[in-house]
């Protein structure tokens, strides 16, 4: 139905709802509940049109619950509906939050948005324009669309260049959005989440905003300063009495307007070449003989390197914020080190809770501290190739603590020692310090730069859990295949620990893959979890050959993988029935299917899965030792017979050999008798 210019599009759910309420309690029924309300407003089509445009009638009675109008009635806010008919025929009037909220309306009517307001400028913002109109949360509330985060954006909709205020109206707008996102305050706020930071209602006030024109207004010149004391509350007392020669406070007690000196919506950190500035300081600190006088230690700022360091254009004062300019010397009132989280915020939360950081938090002298990596007056960027942070100087510098015998190595259990020897030696030592690969894994790239933390530690980078994602930084393409292999936590699944990278390449010892020694070393390292399957290696013919410090023949990677290993029912491993092939062909070009069957880790020392090969080994073997029982039996029964076979023909040989002498003197040998009787029998025949 049409009225006032206004049409309700209802769905027909709505309507069957709406006629069927009727229907059952009658047309007088008055809508005095929110549930009455949310009969109809509980449709998301439920939607009227104005001025042309779709208005959504829908309310998400969820998010209603949680907003700081909750307890309200509907009618509490929309009063024209009480007592109206249900549903209701006529249009809504617009809601008066001044029924509630009287002061902020009063100071919202002399404003310049309630005066726009008042004369009907359509581009005036209502409450609804910043408050919203039924989810409001508290201000504390980070959902809230005035909540201190979401302030520059929420006054930026108009105040920024381009928008339809600036352009319609002819409002300057000078770019305020973007200059407050640049200044200190914006800084404050927008990068590092400073909420205490001010906004733009910190200044202008949220409701009673007036041109600096109004002696009213919190921007006027004659309330500027009160205005800028709401957070700077002793700035009178901390402020440079004299600026660029002249003496800031014309009268005692009197604020001068802040805005002659740091620009509205440019405010800058600014540090005058006079006064209490670096010039101050190296008045003394310039002589190289002064000293403390409390351990002697050297007090000489070298002005050259100060300059030219990353603090160039950082003022003595901005460190050492303790000086006191009303001081014959500035800095007698310094009771604190230099605090460099005060600026490095973040970077300081991370030491807090780094091994460095909780050993300084318990005064241990051994901890070091930011200058003793980053100095202190020569602070240089780690991009300079002198500074101590640059990539090919950071194994240095660790190593002040970290080399055997220092401060650091000392506390070393275990096997953790000769670190920096070995990280000389490894591959990523020699990239950096042999070749000069300033993208070569150091120390720092490993164990961070703040969050050095031990390896026991589940927030460590080094720690089993997280090193995937620490050698992923250089190596991501590796981390990919090793994330999907069967070693990685999220796919294996096991009560036992999966090895990561340091398990098979180590920590500080890493070679080269394509080394002898790695190939060699490799197995063993395998079979440090996988015992059995590496003990059946070595019974075959691969693991024979790689005993013997053959490298070319295949290890366990060859066939399994290196980071991509899959079990053999995944149709992606290298194993699989549809892989296993063009693995073997890889060595062996002519293999074929039936080639690949082989049995690569087939023993005989396993009759369940190999019974075949056991019982065959075992036969073979009995047989061989049966053989050699019987032939050894029958050696020993022998033996005796040989024996006595062998003194009797020694008996002989020696009696064949041995002389015939006469037995009884005058007797003539055999062989002379018998030449006798041939003499005589000859003379007889004659």
């Amino acid at each position: 139905m049409k009225d006032g210019g206004f049409q309700f599009l209802s769905t027909p759910i709505t309507l069957v709802l709406c006629a069927v309420f009727l229907l059952s309690f009658g047309a007088s029924l008055k809508a005095q509940d929110n549930s009455d309300c949310l009969m109809c407003h509980d449709d998301r089509g439920l939607s009227t049109r104005k001025h042309g445009r779709k208005i959504s009638l829908y309310i998400d009675e969820k998010r209603y619950s949680t907003s700081v109008h909750a307890d309200l009635d509907c009618i509490s806010c929309h009063a024209d509906l009480e007592d109206s008919d249900f549903p209701h025929t006529k249009d809504v009037q617009p809601v008066d939050c001044g029924q509630c909220h009287e002061d902020v309306e009063t100071m919202e009517a002399t404003s310049l948005h309630g005066r726009a307001a008042q004369r009907g400028d359509p581009l005036a913002p209502r409450c609804s324009s910043c408050h919203g109109k039924h989810y409001i949360v508290a201000v504390k509330d980070p959902r809230s669309t005035v909540a201190p985060l979401k302030i520059p954006f929420l006054c930026g909709r108009c105040h920024q260049e381009g928008a339809p205020v600036q352009r319609l109206r002819s409002i300057p707008v000078d770019h305020i959005l973007e200059n407050y996102s640049e200044s200190i305050h914006g800084e404050g706020l927008l990068k590092k989440g400073l909420i205490v930071a001010p906004t733009c209602v910190s200044c202008h006030t949220p409701h009673s905003i007036l041109p600096h024109t109004d002696p009213r207004s919190s921007i006027s010149r004659r309330n500027i300063a009160k205005t800028c004391t709401q957070c700077h509350a002793q700035i009178e007392a901390v402020h440079r009495k004299i600026i660029k020669g002249a003496l800031w406070e014309k009268e005692a007690h009197v604020l001068p307007a802040c805005i002659d000196c740091h620009q509205p919506h440019k405010i800058r950190k600014v540090y005058y070449s006079q006064g209490m500035a670096d010039q101050d300081c190296l008045n003394c600190h310039q002589k190289k003989d002064i000293v403390s006088s409390k351990n002697g230690r050297s007090l000489y700022v070298d002005p050259n390197e100060l300059v030219h360091s990353s603090f160039g254009t950082v003022a003595c004062s901005q460190c050492h914020s303790e000086v006191s300019v009303s001081r014959v010397r500035p800095c007698e009132t310094i009771t604190r080190k230099v605090d460099c989280s005060a600026c490095h915020a973040e970077i300081g939360e991370k030491y807090k809770k780094s091994t460095h950081g909780k050993l300084a938090e318990r005064n241990d002298p051994n901890a070091p501290t930011c200058k003793e990596c980053h100095g202190t007056h020569k602070v240089l960027s780690r991009s300079n190739p002198i500074s101590a942070t640059f990539p090919t100087n950071v194994p240095r510098l660790c190593a002040r603590c970290h080399r055997e015998g220092q401060k650091a190595a000392v506390r070393y259990v275990g096997s953790q020692h000769e670190i920096v020897q070995h990280y000389r030696q490894s591959i990523h030592g020699k990239g950096l310090l042999r070749s000069g690969l300033t993208v070569t894994a150091m120390c720092t790239s490993c164990h961070t730069a703040h969050s050095v933390l031990p390896a026991t530690d589940s927030s460590s980078s080094v720690n089993p859990r997280n090193i995937p994602i620490t050698c992923g930084k250089c190596h991501h393409g590796i981390q990919e295949e090793f994330e999907k292999s069967i070693h990685a936590t999220a796919v294996g699944k096991t009560d036992k620990p999966l090895p990561v990278c340091s398990d098979c390449h180590s920590a500080h010892t890493i070679q080269r893959a394509d080394q002898a020694g790695f190939k060699l070393e490799i197995m063993n390292k395998c079979g440090r979890c996988h015992e059995r399957i590496a003990k059946t290696y070595f019974d075959t013919y691969h693991g024979k050959v790689s005993q013997l410090g053959y490298t070319k023949t295949a290890k366990c990677y060859d066939c399994h993988g290196a980071h991509d290993i899959l079990p053999v029912t995944d149709p992606r491993s290298r194993l699989s029935y549809k892989n296993v092939v063009s693995t073997c062909q890889k060595c062996h070009p002519g293999a074929t299917r039936r080639f690949a069957g082989y049995l690569t880790h087939a023993t005989h020392h396993d009759p369940d899965k190999y019974p075949f090969l056991f019982w065959t080994f075992w036969g073979m073997t009995g047989l061989l030792i049966g053989t050699f029982i019987i032939g050894g039996l029958h050696t020993i029964l022998w033996l005796p017979r040989a024996l006595k076979m062998r003194r009797e023909l020694k008996r002989k040989i020696k009696a064949a050999n041995q002389p015939e002498s006469e037995d009884k003197e005058g007797e003539l040998p055999e062989d002379s008798q018998q030449s006798e009787s041939q003499e005589g029998d000859g003379n007889t025949a004659e």
